[in-house]
C-alpha cells in the first residue's frame, strides 16, 4: 500500500486525502483541503493571475496546474509569503505604502510574481516589472501604484541585504 499523497507548501508537507486524482488542479486542492484561500480563482484558464502561485520560485496559475505536475517541489502561496523576521514580506508593506490595492482579489496573484522577478532581478527596471506582472489581471485601475510599490520593496529589499 503506498502512502497517501502530499504537498510541500509554504515549507510544511501536507499529506492529502488517499482518493485524490492525479489531475486534481492545485487550486483546488489550496484552497478546498488545505484551506488556503488566500489564492484566488479568477478565470479558470490560466488568463488573469488571482491563482498565482510559486512552484520551485517560478510563478505558476494553479488553476489549471495538476496534482501530478506538482508532486515533489515546493509551493509558496501568499499565506507563506514572509519577511526575514517572520513578520511582512517588504512586497506586502511597499503594497501598503503604496496603496496599491483597491478591491485586492488581483493582489496575492500579483505579489507572486513580483516576488519570483525579485528574487531573481533585486533591481529591476519599471518595463521589467511590468513585464514580470503582464500575466496578472487587475481591474481596478492602480496599475501604477502596483508598479511603484515592486520598486519600493526591491529598494527596501537592497537595502536589507547590505
Amino acid at each position: 500500500m503506498s502512502p497517501p499523497p502530499s504537498l510541500s507548501v509554504n515549507g510544511h508537507i501536507q499529506t492529502l486525502p488517499d482518493d485524490i486524482a492525479a489531475d486534481t488542479p492545485l487550486l483546488d486542492i489550496l484552497r478546498n483541503i488545505l484551506g488556503l484561500t488566500g489564492t484566488r480563482f479568477g478565470c479558470g484558464l490560466e488568463q488573469c493571475g488571482a491563482c498565482m502561485v510559486l512552484v520551485d520560485g517560478k510563478p505558476v496559475q494553479s488553476c489549471n496546474a495538476a496534482l501530478d505536475s506538482v508532486a515533489g517541489k515546493d509551493i509558496t502561496t501568499i499565506e507563506g509569503l514572509t519577511g526575514t523576521d517572520g513578520g511582512r514580506h517588504p512586497l506586502q508593506q511597499a503594497f501598503l505604502d503604496e496603496q496599491a490595492g483597491q478591491c485586492g482579489y488581483c493582489l496575492s496573484g500579483i505579489l507572486i510574481s513580483a516576488k519570483a522577478l525579485l528574487d531573481r532581478n533585486p533591481n529591476p527596471t519599471r518595463e521589467e516589472i511590468a513585464a514580470a506582472l503582464d500575466d496578472n489581471l487587475c481591474r481596478c485601475g492602480s496599475h501604477i501604484r502596483i508598479l511603484a510599490a515592486v520598486e519600493r520593496a526591491a529598494a527596501a529589499m537592497r537595502e536589507a541585504a547590505r
